[in-house]
């Protein structure tokens, strides 16, 4: 059988299995983008801890480390590039919907060209490509993005989408509750993290502590968007 399938990988496996269940689930219907990020935030959690797992096994060999490397970055390319697109996709959706069924008034978001809309899409899973294809070209041993520095990133992680789309579309959720519909900052923050995921700048690496307090961030996010979802109706 081709490839590896110990318990070194189960977590990337994990995050590819949950990004694509969040793509297809939050494309659906109306949209469903915070079924979407929900599914983010799950490969944030996958992602922070499968690197761990795979350097608990001692004797690996050379293959399979650069294996875990190339599916670690193809991962990352479908959960932290392809799924933010897909969640900010689903939010265009059901603003469209919202403006239909509901007569709301019209959106900010509604009077931006569709194609405008694919072309930030577009520039940002291009953007994440190439960061972390540079990545796999640069790192040794180490999964994931390290680059010589090990105290410090460079340019911001792609990872970090799973916190910060899931913190917006929780944000845009409490203002939505005072008829404040902020959806198309969603897609200039797209642009923003585009850009900074290729810029060249020192970003200190959380130590093991911060990682923690992240993951219960993440936790926290987690259950505020289900909440949202089966008692809000969004």
């Amino acid at each position: 059988m081709l490839g590896y399938w110990d318990y070194t990988v189960v977590l990337t496996y994990c995050s590819l299995l949950s990004a694509t269940t969040g793509i297809l689930v939050s494309l659906s219907g109306a949209g469903h983008p915070y079924i979407g990020v929900m599914f983010l935030l799950l490969c944030g959690l996958c992602d922070t801890f499968d690197g761990r797992v795979a350097r608990s096994k001692k004797n690996r060999t050379a293959k399979e480390k650069e294996f875990g490397i190339q599916i670690d970055s193809l991962s990352d390319l479908v959960a932290f590039g392809v799924l933010p697109v897909c969640v900010g996709m689903a939010l265009y959706k059901r603003d469209m919907f919202d403006i239909e069924a509901l007569s709301h008034h019209k959106s900010v978001l509604a009077c931006v060209p569709l194609a405008v809309i694919i072309a930030v899409s577009a520039i940002f899973v291009l953007a994440a490509l190439v960061r972390l294809a540079y990545f796999n070209i640069t790192v040794e041993e180490t999964q994931g993005e390290g680059l010589g520095d090990k105290k410090h990133y460079y340019g911001l992680p792609v990872t970090s989408t799973a916190l910060i789309f899931p913190t917006f579309l929780l944000a845009r959720h409490i203002l939505y509750l005072n008829h404040v519909n902020i959806s198309f900052v969603y897609y200039i923050l797209l642009l923003i993290v585009a850009v900074l995921f290729v810029l060249k700048f020192k970003l200190k690496k959380p130590g093991t502590m911060m990682i923690y307090f992240l993951v219960g961030i993440g936790a926290v996010e987690f259950i505020a968007v289900i909440l949202l979802k089966f008692f809000a109706n969004r």
